[in-house]
């Protein structure tokens, strides 16, 4: 039989078992970080702004201010809390609602006086200015602070009070009326990137379909009798490429497609200038799947081609290279053509005129892009010198959030 413990091994035990209770309890004392009440109170104001911050930075509508209106009423207090457009209410949480004819009615009435500007004027309502039929009203009064995204008037917020309109209460409204204007001019910023985006594209499809269309169509009408067979794909691939060049569906795609586009492009070029254009490509195949911007690389092989080659005598070569490096995807794009001035890179994208300035206005516009997207040190980097070729690089990161692949496209 195995011996009983001892009187001393049993107190052991127990003062061991003493000891680590008391090791655990300090060390969590010890991590609990114990906020002051200013403390408190500043990461409430952050976290209540931090929930009405999503639906404002989508612009002001009754679905977003309806979202927005509660964690702004406990941001800024009072019995109650509207958000208005300026010919109705979009949203109101607390009693009150019923006066806000007479807010939307004083806020027009002032729109003469400086609405138009900033955030404009402060308009006090005390109970003369609310009339009311209701014997257990609480409304007193209320402060309407206008919001704006820039120069433009938009709405207001509407504080209802229980007394009359006190100087706190009124620059606390117009401190949440000026952060509110904030996120909505962000939402306007966020609207005129995707327009700008639009527009960028726009201007791409536009350089690309005169020069390409018109030297394509050449090719193959010169094949239709010779050749019908050969005419017969070339029209199938020109059908493809204009498809993909002016398809509406997101602002990304993958390289893959992207290559897959540019592949027909050079068939076509290749059947206008026959063996003079040579094409070398050498992509990495683990990078085939990296989202890219819609577009990005069209402009630069086509720039290789028609500035490039087309004004050089015997054969040119274009050079398609995208190689893995780590976390990011590096894609350049080369030829061995007549080059240009850096100089004429230098200047602004409207100098210049004919061919120059239709290249520098390509390489421009997805040098914006690229740095829209993946940020100002993504941009292209330009290689070239009169009668040594160009060569265009640029770095894209393999992920980039808000940058991915919906339902086959890229979006």
């Amino acid at each position: 039989m195995p011996a009983s413990p001892t009187a001393a091994t049993v107190a052991a035990v127990v003062l061991g078992a003493v000891l680590l209770a008391v090791a655990v309890v300090l060390r969590s004392r010890k991590r609990r970080v114990i906020a002051t009440p200013t403390q408190r109170a500043t990461y409430q104001v952050l976290h209540v702004a931090s929930l009405a911050a999503p639906p404002l930075r989508s612009g002001l509508t009754e679905t977003t201010a309806a979202k927005a209106i509660r964690p702004l009423h406990q941001l800024l207090g009072g019995p109650a809390l509207g958000l208005v457009a300026p010919d109705r209410v979009l949203a109101w949480e607390g009693p009150g609602e019923h006066h806000a004819p007479a807010v939307l009615a004083a806020l027009a009435d002032s729109r003469p006086e400086g609405l138009h500007e900033g955030t404009g004027r402060v308009i006090a309502l005390r109970a003369d200015d609310l009339p009311c039929d209701l014997l257990e009203c609480p409304v007193r009064g209320a402060v309407v602070v206008p919001l704006s995204t820039g120069e433009e008037m938009v709405g207001a917020l509407v504080a209802i009070v229980d007394t009359d309109p006190v100087p706190g209460l009124v620059r606390a409204a117009v401190e949440t009326a000026e952060w509110v204007s904030a996120q909505l001019a962000f939402a306007e910023l966020d609207v005129s990137r995707e327009r700008l985006a639009e527009a960028q594209l726009r201007a791409l499809r536009a350089q690309i379909s005169p020069h390409f269309i018109y030297n394509a169509l050449s090719a193959i009408s010169a094949l239709v009798r010779t050749d019908p067979e050969r005419a017969r794909e070339l029209i199938e691939e020109f059908a493809e490429f204009v498809r993909y060049s002016v398809r509406a569906h997101g602002e990304y795609t993958t390289l893959a497609e992207e290559l897959r586009s540019i592949d027909r492009y050079l068939l076509i070029e290749r059947a206008r200038f026959g063996d003079r254009l040579q094409v070398r490509l050498q992509v990495a195949p683990e990078v085939l799947p990296v989202v890219v911007p819609y577009l990005c690389l069209q402009p630069l092989v086509e720039n290789a081609v028609r500035h490039g080659l087309a004004g050089k005598a015997g054969t040119g070569t274009v050079s398609i290279i995208a190689s893995d490096a780590g976390s990011e995807c590096l894609i350049s794009v080369e030829d061995d053509g007549v080059g240009m001035d850096p100089d004429q890179l230098r200047r602004p994208a409207g100098g210049g005129r004919g061919e120059t300035r239709s290249a520098h206005v390509g390489l421009t516009n997805v040098d914006d892009r690229l740095r829209s997207v993946f940020g100002p040190g993504c941009g292209l980097v330009v290689e070239t010198a009169p009668g040594a070729g160009t060569k265009v690089s640029m770095r894209v990161p393999k992920f980039q959030p808000g940058v991915r692949v919906v339902s086959g496209w890229a979006s």
